[in-house]
């Protein structure tokens, strides 16, 4: 995936005067890669001044990035993030801007560079490890499986699953499908951790083998460590299988709870 694939140069979008004095002089390019529902863009070119993200979003979208918004300025006191620079919302729409996470994503450095993979595994494992080791009682937010099952509950009743952007494994499937073969792997005993809820290649930034930051947070919370487990393992297989195995085995998962890893992809079609 190319640059011009991630992203497009674009106007400037309308904003409240406060955000806009912000962001005076920036160019701004549109994001084309995430699937928060929202837009990001990224505003940059502003002689001395840093790189900038900026979130946008309704309904919906406005109460995700208020969450992330949140989220984001607890876990800046335990691994690197965004700096949140400014965070206005109203009754229906949120803006959300921050700093950029200097470096390329796990996924850009993969493609770009086949011969350094196992070695950006185990910064990726590494990284996971960090956090997951920040203790449970300091973590605010709950994200186990009860609550998200909760909320893909009702994602499919209000018609908002993309049933054509299930995996390969699952294609063909309804999202009523993925409900029922969830039911028919609960219950699983409760290893909670402080997680990501989003951990993949797009939202790690890394420079010289080490990761610099993570991005999208608007998941954060205690859950299950398959959360993060299952969705790193799943995009890795998109390079090769045996990078799957070597980050679990660098992470510390050598016996795979394959009942938990499945759960959590199918719970994961569901956003």
């Amino acid at each position: 995936m190319t640059d011009e694939d991630r992203e497009e140069a674009c106007n400037a979008i309308p904003l409240p005067a406060t955000l806009a004095t912000l962001v005076e002089g920036y160019a701004w390019a549109r994001d084309k890669v995430g699937e928060s529902g929202g837009a990001v863009h990224r505003l940059h070119g502003k002689r001395g001044a840093p790189d900038l993200f900026l979130k946008h979003g309704r309904g919906a979208v406005a109460g995700d990035i208020t969450d992330e918004m949140v989220r984001l300025r607890w876990l800046a006191g335990h691994v690197p993030v965004p700096e949140v620079q400014a965070f206005l919302a109203t009754q229906d729409e949120a803006w959300l801007l921050m700093t950029a996470v200097p470096g390329q994503t796990a996924y850009q450095l993969l493609e770009a560079h086949p011969e350094a993979r196992a070695d950006i595994v185990d910064a990726l494992a590494g990284f996971l490890q960090r956090l997951h080791a920040i203790p449970v009682g300091d973590c605010p937010f709950t994200s186990d499986h009860a609550y998200r099952l909760a909320r893909a509950r009702e994602r499919i009743d209000a018609g908002l699953v993309d049933e054509d952007d299930f995996d390969t494994e699952r294609e063909g499937w309804t999202a009523a499908q993925i409900w029922e073969a969830m039911q028919k792997l609960l219950p699983l005993p409760p290893d909670p951790v402080v997680t990501h809820g989003d951990y993949s290649l797009d939202n790690i930034l890394m420079i010289d083998g080490q990761v610099t930051g993570c991005i999208d947070a608007g998941r954060v919370g205690v859950a299950d460590r398959y959360q993060d487990l299952a969705i790193l393992w799943n995009c890795l297989g998109e390079f090769d299988m045996s990078l799957q195995k070597r980050f679990l085995e660098r992470y510390g998962s050598v016996v795979v709870n394959e009942r938990k890893l499945q759960f959590h992809l199918m719970l994961d079609e569901m956003f």
